[in-house]
């Protein structure tokens, strides 16, 4: 259906396809993804108000106009029809149009709202470049206009090399007096953009960047102490919020544990360690996985269960997606509240990120 889709929408409206990647495959998945989630939430209208929302103000930086949203219904009811079959009639199509007309009124509004307070994106560029061994490079961009974010959020990004393709990497700073921007790029199997950015980029090169995004924040954790939890370089946006709390002169306690499968890719601890001489408030431990060292052994879920009680503390985590969705099921079992635990989305944030927990009565008409 989505192929499908998306064929109609270029052949009729053949201006639009420069607002895509060239590869549509993930646009396809995203798609199918952002319908099943509206249809999850139709009766639900607070949180689908606040999904549409975000996926009008997401929709900024790829160039979306008002005048885009009537061809995409359109061709979306026109895909629709043709691969339900039988189960189509007039009552349906009137349904699809009606909820489709909704979404896009409150997509096209949040999008309207948000072009008065910043722009769609940031051009900037890239002016250091380190490569730090182990896939990972440290890379410094230079925003055009100042760019306002929180430490612990995140930021997409989108290279010359791949046109429209946009990936999400954490400041692994607070904000700075220059605007500059400092990201930990891994590259990863197949992943274009990191790859593009680990093994191509330099300085000179131009970069764009979306709106800052996330809620992992240190204004989210009240007077509880901390809880950190990083793998990889999921330590950049746990590294700024560390930053953040000794600029401000934190009288709370903070826990870190960052792990790795080998010592050797143990990125960024020798700074966090460091860190912790200047500051009695933070402890560090290191864990590896798939190798015999001296000091924690296993996993960061299975280290963390020797250490605590945690259901006191504020949880912050960020990594691979399979390690934070271990670690938030071993913080669930040993008592942490679900409130108390904060990651990015695991996947697509503007599709996969938390919403407000629906109302009691909405929870016991869905029981």
């Amino acid at each position: 259906m989505t192929v499908y889709f998306y064929a109609i929408l270029f052949a009729r409206y053949p201006g639009v396809r420069e607002l895509f990647p060239d590869n549509m495959d993930v646009q396809r998945d995203r798609l199918l993804r952002g319908l099943l989630r509206i249809i999850a939430l139709v009766d639900d209208i607070d949180n689908l108000v606040r999904f549409c929302s975000r996926l009008g103000r997401d929709h900024r930086k790829f160039g979306t106009l008002e005048a885009h949203y009537p061809a995409v219904g359109e061709c979306l009811v026109a895909s629709l029809a043709r691969y339900a079959g039988t189960a189509w009639n007039p009552e349906i199509a009137a349904a699809w149009t009606h909820a489709y007309t909704v979404a896009a009124q409150v997509m096209i509004a949040a999008a309207a709202d948000d072009t008065r307070l910043r722009p769609a994106s940031w051009e900037a560029e890239i002016v250091r470049h380190e490569y730090r061994g182990h896939g990972i490079a440290e890379i410094t961009v230079q925003p055009d206009l100042p760019y306002p974010y929180v430490a612990g959020q995140y930021v997409s990004v989108e290279t010359p090399w791949y046109p429209r393709a946009w990936r999400h990497f954490s400041p692994a700073h607070p904000p700075r007096t220059d605007h500059t921007l400092t990201f930990h790029v891994r590259a990863v199997h197949r992943g274009l953009v990191s790859n593009a950015l680990v093994h191509h980029a330099a300085p000179g090169h131009r970069v764009r960047i979306g709106p800052p995004q996330g809620e992992m924040t240190l204004a989210s954790a009240g007077d509880r102490n901390l809880l950190l939890v990083a793998g990889g370089t999921g330590l950049a946006p746990i590294r700024a919020l560390l930053e953040e709390a000794a600029a401000s002169g934190m009288r709370r306690y903070a826990d870190l544990f960052v792990g790795a499968r080998t010592a050797q890719e143990l990125y960024g601890l020798d700074d966090m360690l460091r860190l912790a001489q200047r500051h009695h408030w933070l402890s560090v431990r290191a864990a590896v996985s798939h190798q015999e060292i001296a000091g924690q052994q296993g996993t960061l879920p299975q280290v963390l269960r020797e250490f605590g009680p945690w259901d006191q503390h504020e949880a912050f985590l960020c990594g691979p997606p399979d390690m934070v969705a271990a670690t938030v099921h071993t913080l669930l079992r040993h008592g942490t509240p679900p409130q108390h635990i904060h990651h990015d989305p695991l996947d697509t944030p503007v599709l996969d990120a938390p919403l407000a927990p629906p109302q009691p009565s909405q929870e016991f008409d869905q029981l």
